[in-house]
Order: C-alpha cells, then sequence, then structure tokens
C-alpha cells in the first residue's frame, strides 16, 4: 500500500511540475507582449505608459523565473521519490528471496539454493546498476547546471551574436575565450551528455 501511495504522489507532483512549466511559458508569452507595448509606448511618446508596461514585463519576468524554479524543484523531488520507490521495490524483492534462501537451506536442496542464489545475485546487479545510472544522471546534472563561468560564456556569445551590450556585472573570465573555444567547450558537454544517455 505504501508503495502505491508513493507512486501516486509521483504521479501528483509531475503533473503539478508540467502546470508548472505551462505557466513559465504563458508569462513569457505575456512578458514578449508587454515588452511589444513598451516599444510601442515609446515610439508614440507615452513615457508613462512605457513605465507601466515595463513594470508589467518585468513582473512577468518574475513570475516566469519563479514558476521555473518550482517546477525544477519538483522535478528534483520527484527523482528522489523515483529512486526511493526502486529502492523499496528492490527491498521487497531481496526479502522475498532471503525467505526463499532459507526454506532452500532447510530442506538442502542443492537445486534450489542455486536458483535462489541466482536471484539473490540478479538483485544486486538490478541494485548496483540503478545505483550507477542515478549517480551518473546526478552527477551529469550537476556539472550542467553549476558551471557559472559557461553560463556567463553562452550568454555573452548570445548577446555578442545579436549585437548586444551585456552590462550585468558579470566576471570578465568568458570576455578572453575565442568562439572557437567556447563551441569545442560545448561540443564536449555535447558528447558527455550524449555518452552518459547511450548507456
Amino acid at each position: 500500500m505504501g508503495g502505491e501511495k508513493l507512486l501516486d504522489q509521483i504521479f501528483n507532483l509531475k503533473f503539478t511540475a508540467k502546470q508548472l512549466a505551462r505557466s513559465a511559458v504563458k508569462c513569457e508569452k505575456e512578458e514578449k507582449a508587454e515588452k511589444l507595448k513598451v516599444k510601442k509606448a515609446i515610439e508614440k511618446g507615452n513615457l508613462e505608459g512605457a513605465k507601466i508596461y515595463a513594470q508589467n514585463a518585468i513582473r512577468k519576468k518574475n513570475e516566469q523565473l519563479n514558476y521555473m524554479k518550482l517546477a525544477s524543484r519538483l522535478d528534483a523531488t520527484v527523482s528522489r521519490l523515483e529512486t526511493q520507490a526502486k529502492m523499496q521495490m528492490v527491498n521487497k524483492n531481496m526479502a522475498g528471496i532471503v525467505k526463499s534462501l532459507e526454506k532452500a537451506l532447510a530442506s538442502n536442496n542443492l537445486e534450489t539454493i542455486a536458483n535462489t542464489m541466482t536471484q539473490f545475485e540478479k538483485q544486486f546487479e538490478n541494485l548496483d546498476l540503478q545505483t550507477q545510472v542515478v549517480d551518473d544522471v546526478m552527477g551529469a546534472q550537476a556539472s550542467l547546471s553549476t558551471p557559472e563561468d559557461e553560463v556567463n560564456a553562452l550568454m555573452g556569445q548570445v548577446a555578442e551574436e545579436h549585437g548586444l551590450e551585456l552590462a550585468l556585472g558579470l566576471p570578465n573570465a568568458a570576455a578572453g575565450m575565442r568562439p572557437t573555444q567556447a563551441a569545442s567547450k560545448e561540443d564536449d558537454l555535447t558528447a558527455r551528455l550524449a555518452e552518459l544517455r547511450g548507456r
């Protein structure tokens, strides 16, 4: 019963995360619409109206970021709960195998003991594989989601492509990097991600 409740919680959290992601997309569209209104108001010389539209755009941007943060946190929680559900399943299987092993040892039937040991070893292999996959995914997520210098470099690259001035007080580490270096770093990350998915 506990396992079913856990699966229900996982489903509900996934559904909520999807709703939050949809809300974030909606806010992004509304932000773009408000920015367009700012542009039109400035063109008409209506600076007071432009300020109001700009405030609306900023509010929508903040809402979008909040929705995205919540969705991300829910995704992380779902991953943990899925791992917990798998571990519970493995624990149940192990308990059943241990009981089978005890019965086989009591009956001194070598064939039954060998079959039960094979099942037992298989469960350990499955557990090792699941643990390795979770470790790989968490390691990849950490390495891909946190490198601030690469994020800053990408932001600088996008700004440069569109002829935008990027003055956000970012560290100037990415400025010395040539575009080919940034592209090769991105290719390396893409290759690493493809390798992890292929496992």
